[in-house]
């Protein structure tokens, strides 16, 4: 029996940098508990961000090659592949779900895998823009934050329910989303974000390599045509990866 903790925890903070985290009323996310109104099946893009609305894209995070991004379209074509809304990144580079023989990269074109988690702070900031123009309460927002990931101890915070994982529940601005960096530069930013008025929804998971978004289909094709976000239309029932 192992009689020492796995990872050494901090209690959590009030403020997840500028978002508070909320101690009692957890009703601004009754909408997304596995209760409420359409619940979505696990592992499904409404499993990963809420299903109900119009339309949704995925948004792809990016390799890296040094610190300079790179998109998933550019290592498809020099590992003779392909990028599809569904592709796999295991796929893209031609390899198995480990990575067999494909761990280094290719010289010259990657040399990082894309991030697994909740949305980069790279993306969340080209992400932001967009959103904006298509709530008319970006002042006003809600987060979810897994409980799990290991850095702070949320056990004194009550959490509400998606597929497959339990959620604190944060309230802030929008354009707050990434300020838990100034806690610690690798702190994971909310899986989930939506506006009071629910017009889209954003949602990531700690085992993906992709946000999901959704919302209006005048929002989805913002989403796709923005220069600094590499992102395809998806069904609410396209398996997430």
């Amino acid at each position: 029996m192992n009689d020492f903790p796995l990872v050494d925890q901090e209690p959590a903070p009030q403020w997840y940098g500028r978002l508070r985290a909320q101690a009692d009323d957890l009703s601004p996310a009754d909408w997304l508990t596995p209760h409420g109104p359409g619940p979505a099946a696990l592992g499904t893009v409404a499993g990963v961000a809420a299903p109900g609305f119009a339309a949704y894209a995925r948004l792809l995070h990016p390799a890296r090659l040094g610190d300079r991004p790179v998109r998933w379209s550019t290592v498809a074509a020099a590992h003779g592949t392909a990028v599809t809304p569904v592709s796999r990144w295991h796929e893209v580079i031609g390899s198995d779900q480990e990575y067999t023989g494909r761990s280094d990269g290719l010289p010259g074109v990657w040399d990082e895998h894309p991030d697994e988690g909740p949305t980069p702070p790279p993306v969340a900031r080209a992400l932001l823009p967009v959103l904006a123009r298509h709530t008319p309460a970006p002042e006003r927002c809600w987060f979810g934050l897994w409980h799990g990931y290991g850095r702070w101890n949320w056990d004194r915070f009550p959490t509400f329910g998606t597929p497959g994982r339990d959620e604190v529940l944060l309230a802030g601005r929008l354009a707050d989303v990434v300020s838990p960096v100034a806690l610690d530069e690798f702190a994971e930013l909310p899986d989930l974000w939506w506006p009071q008025d629910r017009a889209w929804v954003v949602g990531g998971d700690v085992d993906l390599m992709s946000t999901y978004v959704g919302g209006t289909p005048e929002l989805i094709a913002d989403l796709l045509a923005a220069a600094d976000l590499e992102a395809h239309p998806v069904a609410a029932d396209s398996i997430v990866g």
